[in-house]
């Protein structure tokens, strides 16, 4: 069951990275270009930070994927695992540089 949850994770955000059917563009249209708030649409609301969080997605599923590998074969299950930790820290990296940038940016 973990495994499913995170081949659903890695195939949502690999719809979302390649904008499979539109998914991205949906997204954007629908959640992250709307105001939250008083805070205004981010750094998500743009095709870069899309891609971002697509990603962060994608990073997500193959840590859970890892996880739920690691029972049959521990060394790729923990590769895996590592892997997904490593690129979800990353892809945080750039992504709360991304948000802080387009903030400062706003004109208010």
């Amino acid at each position: 069951m973990v495994v499913a949850i995170g081949v659903l994770l890695c195939v949502a955000g690999i719809a979302l990275l390649f904008n499979v059917g539109g998914a991205a563009d949906a997204v954007i249209r629908r959640v992250t270009s709307r105001s939250l708030g008083e805070l205004a649409p981010g750094y998500a609301a743009s095709r870069a930070g899309i891609k971002v969080y697509a990603v962060l997605v994608l990073a997500i599923g193959v840590a859970v994927a890892g996880l739920g590998i690691a029972g049959w074969s521990a060394a790729f299950g923990i590769g895996l695992l590592a892997l997904g930790v490593v690129a979800f820290v990353v892809a945080s990296v750039i992504a709360i540089t991304g948000e802080v940038r387009t903030y400062r940016a706003l004109k208010r």
